[in-house]
């Protein structure tokens, strides 16, 4: 059984439209509180958390066709990246990183995600 932590403001944490899924911003949130070990372990985190959101919704990392992801200290670029790549394996999604000042509970990474999954099965 997969538990997923609750939202930590008011929305939805994965929504399907039509052939689309989106998965609003994971942040390295387990038992309600981020994650010890910094950018490494929180990306870890954040990446499970988007793949606990797919598969509520019967999807996969195989299925993600883009993510937006948020550092709040691009001296960690690097550090994300391999915990990225670990996290996402052979999946190569598009990808855009941003460095913003802050994320909520004080977070250092967020992953949103968008996957391509037609409702028909047809690809």
């Amino acid at each position: 059984m997969i538990i997923m932590s609750k939202p930590v403001g008011p929305y939805t944490p994965v929504v399907r439209a039509g052939d689309w899924i989106i998965v609003s911003g994971q942040l390295g949130i387990a038992d309600g509180a981020i994650v010890a070990g910094g950018v490494a372990a929180q990306t870890a985190q954040s990446v499970d958390n988007l793949k606990a959101q797919l598969a509520s919704v019967g999807a996969t990392i195989a299925d993600v066709v883009k993510t937006l992801c948020f550092l709040t200290d691009m001296d960690t670029f690097a550090t994300f990246n391999e915990a990225y790549v670990a996290g996402f394996g052979d999946s190569r999604p598009a990808r855009s990183t941003i460095g913003v000042a802050a994320l909520p509970l004080g977070g250092a990474v967020e992953i949103e995600a968008w996957a391509y999954q037609p409702v028909d099965g047809m690809r």
